[in-house]
């Protein structure tokens, strides 16, 4: 399954870094800014392994944008057939994803949520109701919230409050409920703290 539904601030913590997007994550992170568990105020932090960080980059991903192990290495060679560099692509293959484009584009306040919106069919790609969370959209394709979201208070609270600004990819017109894809993504586009090279790695062994 790929839904995670354990403790979220746990694999924060483990990662070091904020993966949910969930306010309770900063505080864990602030509190306890070591790995979980019995040893993890005295776990080794400076000699680590490299196949060590090799894992922990590629959980970061995972784990950001919600995918299975499965799916995450089915799209990895998805991306290392295609033309250009390995890394970018697959990055930009997760970018693509309709929860994230839900996500970027400030309807929703995280990425689960964004993809809890689209599994419930209040997102639709070129005026077609699409309810399948790993949907990839292409250039040209505009995206939408159907006219029940439009309305819902959870979705009003995050644009008005998050204000959050979606990414030169993605072009908002008139409609605030609606996105362009202007452009398939590049690598200055995309804010995840993820180190890609380190994937390819560990994936090319």
């Amino acid at each position: 399954m790929a839904r995670y539904t354990g403790p979220r601030a746990r694999v924060s913590r483990r990662l070091g870094a904020n993966i949910f997007g969930t306010k309770g994550e900063t505080l864990a992170l602030e509190k306890k800014p070591y790995p979980p568990g019995e040893h993890g105020r005295t776990r080794r932090r400076g000699n680590v392994s490299e196949y060590l960080l090799q894992l922990q980059e590629k959980q970061k991903a995972r784990f950001t944008y919600g995918l299975s192990e499965k799916q995450f290495r089915r799209l990895y060679e998805e991306a290392a057939r295609r033309p250009g560099v390995t890394g970018e692509n697959m990055l930009r293959y997760l970018e693509l994803r309709l929860d994230n484009v839900v996500y970027r584009a400030g309807w929703a306040a995280t990425r689960p949520q964004a993809r809890q919106f689209v599994g419930h069919g209040h997102v639709a790609v070129n005026g077609k109701r699409v309810n399948i969370p790993s949907y990839r959209v292409r250039k040209g394709d505009v995206i939408s919230l159907r006219d029940k979201a439009r309305q819902m208070i959870v979705v009003q609270w995050n644009r008005d409050v998050l204000d959050r600004t979606p990414p030169p990819w993605l072009e908002r017109g008139d409609d605030e409920f609606a996105v362009t894809v202007r452009e398939l993504p590049l690598r200055e586009h995309i804010d995840v703290p993820v180190r890609e090279q380190l994937i390819v790695e560990l994936y090319s062994k």
